[in-house]
């Protein structure tokens, strides 16, 4: 929503998509294809060169992520991966590894959240010079 809308400053709207959030596709796709495409199935649909991809897991050894980060850089996308603990899988498949140093799932995910908002804050100032 920070992406699409905005974050802090006015600016233009990106094109940005939740992979998570279509219940219909995220069923279709786990009957027809296994739970195990959901994430990579979207990419190989609506990924292309130039996007950015990023990949949360908790534990970094989601298959469903790590199938979804395998299609994204198939796609040629660069691929940002959120994880905690000592990092999983998740952690050697990406560009860029963010590792929260906890293996509590509550922390990690806070961790997650203001590491994303540091990210929509990047962009905001990118974007509009500040």
């Amino acid at each position: 929503a920070e992406l699409v809308g905005r974050f802090r400053r006015p600016r233009r709207g990106l094109a940005a998509v939740a992979l998570t959030t279509d219940s219909s596709a995220l069923t279709a796709i786990g009957n027809d294809f296994g739970f195990e495409r959901v994430f990579a199935r979207q990419v190989e649909a609506l990924g292309s060169p130039g996007d950015v991809a990023v990949a949360i897991s908790t534990s970094g050894d989601s298959p469903n992520v790590l199938a979804g980060v395998e299609a994204a850089q198939r796609a040629g996308m660069p691929v940002i991966g959120l994880t905690g603990g000592r990092g999983g899988k998740l952690r050697r498949a990406v560009d860029v590894a963010v590792v929260a140093p906890s293996d509590v799932t509550a922390r990690i995910q806070e961790c997650h959240i203001a590491v994303l908002h540091a990210l929509c804050e990047a962009v905001d100032a990118a974007l509009t010079g500040d």
